[in-house]
């Protein structure tokens, strides 16, 4: 393997086990990151952790301030809402495009990560198998958008919003039916009812945001 290669496969395995323990909170939001600590700890030179911030500075999870360094971006009701408020914009449009332009394959992809998603259990002791089926539901549904840069966006919000439920909702209180919700936007989606759809996604970011500002808050 070329230096280039090995380094790039370094840096990602650093970004991709930091990314890890932020979003679960073994990291903690406003925690201070000490590099040389890190180093150590990743048995690695200074250049690919420097490279692997870099990263995950522009995914959001990391901040970098003069005179103060690295350290693991803050939770805050008013960036949860943002979040989610852009969430509700630019997944509407993804949704919009992938409904109009998504072919059979499309279609298919969708209805398989649903059933991937209904047959995975959600159980605090080991939550990472259901979010990865979660994650991959919600990609899959915006995957016939045409649009490269949006979804690049979309996936970054929707790891954002993961850190929130990971930090603050690893159950869910009575009442709610996060697979019917699923359900209910994939059937619309691959019917192809885009004004059905779009609401029915709206309505679960809406009622995840607003579920995770009640327990940030309390």
């Amino acid at each position: 393997m070329a230096p280039r290669a090995r380094k790039e496969t370094l840096s990602s395995r650093i970004v991709a086990d930091l990314r890890a323990a932020i979003v679960r909170g073994d990291m903690a939001p406003g925690e201070k990151i000490n590099l040389d600590r890190l180093r150590e700890m990743q048995g690695v030179s200074i250049s690919p952790l420097r490279e692997a911030m870099s990263r995950l500075i522009a995914d959001g999870l990391v901040a970098f301030e003069d005179q103060r360094g690295y350290s693991v971006t803050p939770v805050s009701a008013e960036n949860l809402a943002e979040i989610t408020q852009l969430r509700v914009a630019l997944e509407s449009r993804a949704l919009r495009d992938a409904i109009a332009k998504g072919d059979l394959d499309w279609e298919s992809r969708v209805m398989g990560a649903l059933y991937r998603l209904r047959t995975t259990p959600r159980t605090p002791q080991d939550p990472a198998i259901w979010e990865a089926a979660h994650a991959a539901f919600h990609m899959e549904l915006l995957r016939g958008c045409t649009l490269p840069l949006l979804l690049q966006f979309c996936t970054q919000l929707r790891g954002l919003q993961d850190r929130y439920r990971a930090l603050y909702l690893a159950d869910l209180p009575a009442g709610r039916d996060v697979q019917a919700e699923h359900d209910a936007i994939a059937s619309a989606a691959c019917s192809r009812s885009a004004d059905l759809a779009v609401s029915r996604l709206v309505a679960h970011i809406e009622a995840t945001g607003a579920l995770l500002r009640t327990r940030l808050l309390a």
